[in-house]
């Protein structure tokens, strides 16, 4: 009898267990789910401007007048006051992590032995790489505009005299890639998105 009861919890809680798990799994891949054969460009565009958070690995590449730099980021974003920046490439600065916490911003990296916390810093809430800053510029931007273009959705919005251009996959409804214009019209950041997860 006492066994039969052991036996009954037991799989009850694997049952209980098992059920938590698809729910919250199912709650984590609504954004990504939700976006079919007929999903329109303008819901498309919705879902992307309301996004809570996400995972990307990127391809970034940084040019000025002398020269040319790449680098491949993994971001983590989980709302305003949470995110996570880290260096995959170059191996020189592998595994540089900058971590923002609302206005607290630390810098790490275990390789190098350094750690470095800062208060109250606010720059980093603005950066530039991050497609948590392009929606809030592109939401702020009274001539924010979007168009479809072969099997893209292509959103701009112009900030601080930079052109922003963000290509989204109609099919999927992730982000391809992202163009930042400086002020003469020439490409000073290039982002290529390799993996993305919205939710």
């Amino acid at each position: 009898m006492k066994k039969r009861y052991w036996f009954i919890l037991a799989t009850s809680l694997i049952i209980i267990g098992i059920v938590i798990f698809f729910l919250f799994f199912n709650k984590k891949t609504a954004k990504n789910l939700k976006i079919g054969n007929n999903t329109s460009s303008q819901e498309i565009v919705d879902n992307i401007l309301n996004i809570s958070s996400y995972e990307t690995v990127i391809e970034v590449e940084v040019n000025s007048n002398k020269n040319s730099n790449k680098y491949k980021l993994k971001q983590q974003y989980e709302g305003e006051n949470m995110s996570v920046q880290e260096v995959l490439e170059p191996s020189n600065i592998e595994g540089t992590k900058i971590t923002k916490k609302g206005n607290q911003l630390k810098l790490e990296n275990t390789k190098l032995q350094l750690s470095s916390v800062m208060e109250n810093y606010e720059y980093l809430s603005n950066n530039c790489l991050d497609l948590s800053s392009f929606i809030k510029e592109y939401k702020e931007d009274n001539n924010a505009n979007w168009k479809e273009e072969n099997n893209t959705i292509q959103m701009k919005c112009t900030t601080n005299e930079r052109e922003k251009k963000l290509e989204i996959d109609k099919t999927t409804g992730n982000p391809t890639k992202m163009e930042i214009k400086d002020i003469n019209k020439k490409t000073s950041i290039y982002i290529l998105y390799t993996e993305v997860n919205l939710y």
